[in-house]
């Protein structure tokens, strides 16, 4: 349900005759978010921006098993880390069990590895092997997650592999290692999921566990702490999972940060916290998207909403600056899509939703079926849809809905997609998938 929250909204502060917030908020993220090399077709969790927008306007709408798909290969361990793409690899990461027969086993010991899989022809170049985790000291994960959810990151010549409370490292282009951290554990709820972001030198990720949740940056360069920011909500149920989101904002570079019952916006510089918003939700998983003037935040469990706030704030903004919020249909787990004025949505149970950007309002709702974990992507006119059952809905972006195929290859999917020219990649529970038009 649409609900306004500020009849009359303070609109940014850009004049007219600057460039468009959205604008801005876009170019920032790809210059900061990366640093990526000029042929980095998708170097970072939902790509070249992280909003799930691809640059190829050709990309298949129909394929099998069979059909349209260039190559498969199979993949070590377990792992839902996204495909990154760069320099004509594709890196993802897996848990890979020391005893090959317990591959699908909890009980058992695992290296978290860096995979390196060649563009072109999907041959498996190179396991990396990064951190030894052994059962006994490992906590329980939930059923749907992997203990190598969280997306690689490509920045210049170096990969910067997440894996949550069991550690982070930094490696070059060819899987070489260069640091290790394990510094910063904390009890985990359900496993890891978060992946990172990078602003200039610091190395950005939420570290949301049972206790005392926080907010951590890393020397880039070296692995150390740069600086961490508590969360300053004492939430019932503190575990989170959201990758934050890089935007700029009249206050400058802002690192937005949801977690449990509150979202904040971060100076990536020292971490201040520059303004803040409460809400009730836990177990935060969508990425923030820019919308215009304003960053969606998805709350999570409970009772699940999506707020549209202005970024113009200071200090607490809840009763400020929340323009709009919808009630109804909001995913729990899979991001959002924000293009052209519209927000693309799929909620966790398979409802499909076009909003309004400016009002909230609802454009289009359909159900389309199954369930959703991987977060959809947006190339050219077409959105891509994948379901943790292995289909793959296109529909055409825009006001009226129309379904444009559905797409079936029967394995499970949680990695949200990547591209790279006019190839479509998507990682299943057990291989890697280019797809493409023959």
């Amino acid at each position: 349900m649409f609900r306004p929250t500020s009849p009359n909204p303070t609109r940014s502060r850009f004049s007219p005759n600057s460039i468009p917030f959205g604008i801005l908020a876009t170019l920032f993220v790809v210059a900061a978010s990366g640093m990526s090399q000029a042929d980095d077709p998708w170097p970072a969790f939902r790509g070249p921006a992280q909003d799930g927008i691809a640059t190829s306007t050709r990309l298949p709408v129909e394929w099998g098993k069979e059909t349209n798909v260039r190559w498969r290969t199979e993949l070590p361990g377990k792992g839902w880390s996204s495909p990154v793409i760069g320099d004509g690899v594709i890196y993802m990461t897996a848990a890979i069990p020391r005893d090959v027969a317990e591959r699908d086993t909890a009980e058992s010991d695992y290296d978290l590895a860096l995979l390196l899989v060649d563009e072109a022809s999907g041959e498996l170049r190179k396991v990396s092997k990064l951190i030894e985790v052994t059962s006994a000291d490992d906590p329980k994960i939930h059923k749907k997650n992997s203990h190598a959810s969280p997306t690689p990151l490509l920045a210049g010549d170096a990969v910067y592999v997440h894996f949550g409370h069991q550690g982070t490292a930094c490696v070059d282009r060819a899987g070489e290692i260069r640091w290790v951290s394990r510094e910063h554990a904390y009890p985990p709820v359900h496993g890891n999921g978060g992946s990172p972001v990078l602003v200039g030198d610091a190395l950005i990720f939420t570290c949301d566990g049972s206790e005392n949740p926080y907010v951590l940056a890393l020397d880039a360069a070296t692995g150390k702490e740069k600086w961490k920011t508590p969360r300053p909500i004492d939430a019932p149920r503190k575990f989170s999972f959201a990758t934050p989101t890089v935007i700029d904002s009249p206050a400058g570079p802002l690192v937005i940060a949801p977690g449990s019952d509150c979202v904040l916006a971060l100076d990536p510089k020292d971490g201040r916290t520059l303004w803040w918003a409460r809400f009730d939700g836990y177990s935060v998983v969508p990425k923030p998207v820019v919308s215009r003037s304003r960053v969606l935040i998805a709350t999570g469990f409970g009772p699940t909403k999506l707020l549209a706030i202005r970024t113009d704030g200071s200090g607490e903004v809840t009763s400020s600056h929340i323009d709009w919020q919808v009630d109804r249909g909001v995913p729990k787990t899979p991001s959002l899509i924000a293009h052209e004025g519209l927000v693309y949505l799929i909620s966790d149970d398979g409802i499909a939703m076009c909003l309004d950007g400016e009002s909230g309002e609802t454009v289009w709702r359909e159900r389309i079926g199954g369930n959703f974990s991987a977060s959809p992507i947006l190339a050219g006119d077409r959105i891509y849809f994948p379901s943790e059952e292995g289909v793959t809905t296109v529909v055409k972006a825009g006001r009226a809905y129309e379904k444009l195929a559905t797409n079936d290859l029967e394995e499970a999917i949680f990695a949200s997609p990547a591209v790279a020219g006019d190839a479509l990649f998507i990682r299943t529970e057990k291989a890697i998938y280019r797809i493409e038009a023959k």
